[in-house]
């Protein structure tokens, strides 16, 4: 459409300066018109040059309407192990929630959903890079056992000492494979195992709920729940995938 009307903004002031010129020569009065006639000719000109010169003017220039499309961002897994992954964090999380709320029954039923997940990571399909998958399965092997203690440990107080290691243990496994799905927060709280001794978990907010002082200690009820701070940010962007920009749409 937009050729089209290029071609005519070019056809109708040669039709409008061809007509003026018919006339000049029939017209006994030898009357050309000047003021729309230069008005014709300035507007060819016009034409011409929006024609030739100007992107997408038809007849030369640059044909691109605008920007190349940004590359889209692709996991660098598949939507399997993504999925598997996102199970095993969720699970993660849920268990938090317990022991920020002291509730073993929750730890318990979360902590096996969390071993069910674990057992069922597709850990295999790291294989196509042997680096990473060698460097993944320690971490991995340790979070299976931890969790396997966890839901053992028959006192909350030995569960939260397997939780530090289990979270220890999925934050190098996340950062080894480069889950790029989530991102996390490595929150710290320094008391978690006494004055001088603290603890780590995975959070998926800024938020702090700690889940070794929690909401019903002994000594400080609720009063520590948000002791604690965010120490890092484990975030993998998604490798960008090359665009086709040849294809028409």
């Amino acid at each position: 459409m937009a050729k089209i009307l290029n071609i005519l903004a070019i056809v109708l002031p040669f039709l409008i300066i061809v007509l003026g010129l018919i006339r000049y020569y029939t017209d006994g009065k030898r009357s050309f018109g000047g003021t729309i006639t230069f008005l014709a000719i300035l507007l060819l000109l016009m034409g011409l040059f929006r024609y030739f010169f100007l992107p997408g003017g038809g007849g030369g220039g640059s044909n691109s309407s605008g920007p190349p499309p940004e590359s889209l961002p692709v996991s660098k897994h598949s939507d399997a192990f993504n999925n598997s992954m996102e199970t095993v964090i969720n699970a993660y999380y849920k268990m938090t929630e317990g022991f920020v709320n002291w509730d073993t029954t929750v730890i318990n039923s979360s902590g096996n959903e969390l071993k069910t997940a674990l057992d069922s990571l597709k850990i295999d399909e790291l294989k196509k890079d042997s680096l990473i998958y060698l460097s993944s399965l320690q971490p991995y092997e340790n979070a299976r056992a931890e969790i396997a203690a966890i839901i053992a440990d028959p006192s909350i107080a030995e569960k939260r000492g397997s939780l530090n290691i289990l979270s220890n243990e999925l934050m190098n496994l996340w950062s080894i494979v480069k889950y790029d799905r989530q991102k996390a927060y490595w929150q710290e709280c320094p008391m978690a195992f006494g004055d001088d001794k603290p603890g780590n978990w995975l959070s998926k907010t800024e938020e702090v709920r700690n889940p070794y002082l929690g909401t019903k200690h002994p000594e400080y009820g609720n009063g520590m729940l948000n002791c604690g701070s965010p120490r890092d940010t484990i975030k993998f962007d998604p490798p960008p995938t090359a665009v086709d920009t040849t294809k028409k749409k």
